[in-house]
């Protein structure tokens, strides 16, 4: 049963600052793409001589700044160049209130005809009634649904159906400093750590890294709560097969206590034993200056380190701590949200452009991103971006949530709450994974 619009913004106004691929409203709590100030539009049009016949002019909604911002403009003026027939109008909503002027805008018939979501944040829309389904289009727009990658287009559907075009993934990943990991005797002569993938060889690796490297120099900066450390449990939760947090059925809580106590035992002690700094007032900036030998965040981080002077860095996956190749991610969708008139013309035009857009995704990759579709990795194009190719297998091992409409309450009413204790070793990871199974039912019954 969808909820009423006004509870729906009751409680987006509470969270919209906390929304983004990574759960951040700035870089360092990792949002790919920080707000612009105020709202703004860019029109890109087709040459007034090109083609013949009329014109589907769409209006598209977008969250992008930055780097992102750019990179989706350039595929915008690229498909309205490639697209005579088509017409793309950018317009550019400040993040943090993007989905709460999408929704408003759809409840009162005023939404645009294209849109981004989150993989994450596609359940409250569906919900809400915000999106529409596009099994309807798919083959008229000749959209082939296999010429993605499954695991990230898996996770945009929902009922059996298809509700968004996946164009990336932007994971978690883990960041290196070459020079310290060489004066430290453990880099590679390829120019990659020298690591075991294992528990024993990832504490290995970081006592190393403490014992060989002068004291100033932090071995693994991360976030001491909040965003990176949960992330960095959840990809370890699931290395251990562990289940969802929340049932098939989306109603009970379904903590896997002792897997998740495992995985929150290992990040306690990355903590407790000096491994990670204390109160870091900046880990973006430890890592970026040179004084932290590795860092673990999300790829749009990728873009920060190149733009860097003279710093030697490295990307990869993150280690196989335990039993299988794990880790937590995000996507950026294209959607159709629902119209007055849901025009099947500009619907078409609409997967037309979403599937084009997942086609190039190369120039979406400038600025970290792995695009969604394999014959991009692939590409030439993308393989001459640096970086990119050595962790761009990720896309196959993010474990993403149920989709459920409390994935984002749970998150910061009780993964958040109840973790963070542990890292500040003030709760045992036993006791927290009971108080996180309390947590996600009292989220899930309200």
């Amino acid at each position: 049963m969808k909820k009423s619009y006004s509870i729906v913004l009751a409680t987006l106004l509470s969270t919209s600052l906390l929304l983004s691929a990574c759960g951040g409203n700035d870089n360092k709590g990792g949002n790919a793409s920080p707000a612009p100030s105020d709202a703004s539009s860019s029109e890109a049009s087709a040459p007034a001589d090109a083609g013949s016949g009329a014109k589907v002019t769409l209006s598209f909604w977008t969250l992008f700044d930055g780097g992102d911002g750019e990179n989706m403009q350039t595929l915008i003026d690229e498909f309205n160049k490639s697209h005579p027939d088509i017409v793309v109008k950018n317009t550019k909503l400040v993040w943090g209130e993007y989905y709460t002027k999408l929704i408003t805008a759809v409840g009162n018939g005023n939404g645009p005809d294209v849109g981004i979501s989150h993989t994450s944040r596609l359940p409250d829309l569906i919900d809400q009634g915000v999106v529409t389904e596009l099994d309807d289009v798919a083959d008229a727009a000749g959209v082939d649904w296999a010429s993605y990658n499954q695991n990230l287009l898996n996770a945009t559907v929902v009922n059996g159906k298809h509700y968004a075009a996946p164009i990336d993934t932007h994971p978690f990943i883990m960041y290196y400093n070459k020079k310290l990991l060489k004066d430290a005797g453990l880099l590679g002569d390829d120019g990659k750590p020298v690591l075991e993938q294992s528990a024993e060889g990832f504490d290995t690796f970081l006592k190393t890294l403490k014992e060989k490297l002068p004291s100033k120099v932090t071995p693994f900066a991360l976030s001491n709560s909040n965003d990176d450390p949960y992330r960095l449990w959840w990809a370890l939760y699931s290395q251990l097969g562990g289940n969802d947090i929340v049932s098939d059925d989306l109603q009970s809580a379904s903590v896997d206590a002792e897997k998740g106590a495992k995985a929150a035992d290992y990040v306690q002690k990355l903590f407790t034993n000096g491994y990670i700094k204390k109160n870091d007032p900046d880990f973006y900036k430890n890592f970026q200056s040179g004084t932290a030998a590795i860092m673990m965040t999300g790829v749009w981080a990728t873009g920060i380190w190149e733009s860097t002077k003279d710093f030697e860095f490295g990307a990869m996956p993150i280690p196989k701590i335990f039993d299988q190749e794990a880790t937590w991610g995000d996507s950026h969708t294209i959607i159709l949200p629902t119209t007055k008139s849901n025009d099947p013309e500009k619907r078409k035009a609409a997967l037309v452009f979403a599937d084009w857009v997942a086609s190039n995704g190369h120039i979406w990759a400038k600025a970290g991103h792995i695009p969604s579709k394999p014959s991009v990795i692939e590409s030439q194009e993308f393989k001459d971006l640096p970086y990119r190719s050595d962790y761009a297998m990720v896309a196959s091992t993010v474990k993403f949530n149920k989709p459920s409409t409390k994935n984002w309450q749970i998150r910061d009413n009780a993964s958040f709450k109840f973790l963070n204790e542990v890292w500040a070793n003030k709760m045992s990871p036993a006791d927290a994974m009971v108080k996180l199974q309390e947590g996600v039912q009292k989220v899930l019954s309200e």
